[in-house]
């Protein structure tokens, strides 16, 4: 029983030495000029875009995105809308999308993609793909 407490005492001891050294290599490494590591973070075509539908309007309005970028819309306002390209092939179109409901779309081919809710024709935005 003694010896049991013991290595457990010796071996929370010997942890907290090992994450103090690790510490201190640390500092010492960045000091001298080494970088640190960094967390990487996914490319922003990989997460997408949002756009928010409020207010009767969409935001932004016009937006840039490089090719093969998800563009999501979330209607935020307590009025149905929709997301429709303007081009007589309806590259785009969402379903009547009621509040909090989404539409994504990937933009993979560069040019200029205006749309419309169709509800509301005077709403109107484009995504410009790079």
């Amino acid at each position: 029983m003694i010896v049991h407490r013991a290595l457990r005492i010796l071996g929370s001891a010997a942890l907290l030495i090992l994450v103090a050294t690790a510490l201190l290599w640390g500092a010492e490494t960045r000091a001298a000029g080494a970088p640190a590591l960094a967390a990487s973070s996914p490319p922003t075509a990989a997460a997408g875009i949002e756009v928010k539908i409020d207010n009767f309007s969409f935001a932004p309005a016009v937006l840039e995105v490089a090719a093969g970028t998800t563009v999501t819309w979330v209607n935020h306002d307590d009025i149905p809308h929709t997301v429709v390209s303007t081009d007589k092939d309806r590259v785009f179109k969402s379903k009547t999308l009621d509040t909090d409901e989404k539409y994504s779309f990937v933009f993979a081919k560069p040019g200029r993609y205006p749309y419309f809710c169709s509800v509301h024709p005077k709403m109107t935005g484009e995504v410009v793909v790079r």
